[in-house]
């Protein structure tokens, strides 16, 4: 009972410390490459509240759930995980879940103190991470294997790539921006 109560608070603490880093996002054009959210999302003034904005896990079923049209506008992974199979990231969402605000979706690989500083970098290992959502930034970590991107506006944020990076069209490619904050891509970059 005791451990799983430490495990909802430990929950709870990095699901605030994720927010925090969303509300630090610089919203310009390259950060507004993420996607949508039909999830409302309010500024938070509990951790109640940060739960029911973002998708924090440790477990692979749910974080590839988030990441679908079912999702949220940020997901964020507690560990280093391995998927088996390739991860399907859909659907329209919108920076912090406020539909009035620009299209954006955030997969925040890390865990950070409360300055805001970085103190783990995760890495998700998939055969193939399928991006159809437009603006979808990665933040932070690693992705180990091969990035197939399907919509516009693909940011990778002081993130790696430990594979190949594929555009299906060439719109695609002009649209993202694989650089920001020392992000990298160690394998090919290629328009299909």
């Amino acid at each position: 009972m005791i451990s799983k109560k430490l495990i909802t608070l430990g929950t709870l603490a990095a699901t605030v410390l994720v927010l925090g880093a969303c509300s630090s996002d610089n919203n310009s054009k390259d950060s507004s490459n993420s996607s949508s959210s039909k999830t409302e999302a309010t500024s938070t003034s509990s951790s109640m509240d940060a739960v029911s904005s973002a998708s924090v896990s440790d477990q692979p079923e749910v974080i590839e759930k988030a990441l679908s049209a079912d999702g949220n506008w940020i997901v964020a992974t507690t560990k280093d995980m391995t998927f088996d199979k390739d991860v399907t990231v859909s659907g329209e969402f919108h920076n912090k879940g406020d539909d009035s605000k620009e299209i954006y979706r955030k997969f925040a690989l890390y865990a950070q103190d409360s300055d805001m500083k970085v103190t783990a970098r995760y890495t998700v290992t998939v055969p193939q991470l399928v991006v159809e959502s437009e603006n979808f930034n990665i933040v932070n970590g690693t992705i180990k294997g091969d990035v197939l991107v399907k919509a516009n506006g693909f940011v990778l944020n002081g993130a790696k790539v430990d594979g190949n990076v594929i555009f299906e069209k060439d719109e695609y490619k002009t649209s993202a921006t694989l650089d920001k904050e020392g992000a990298e891509v160690t394998g090919d970059i290629t328009v299909q």
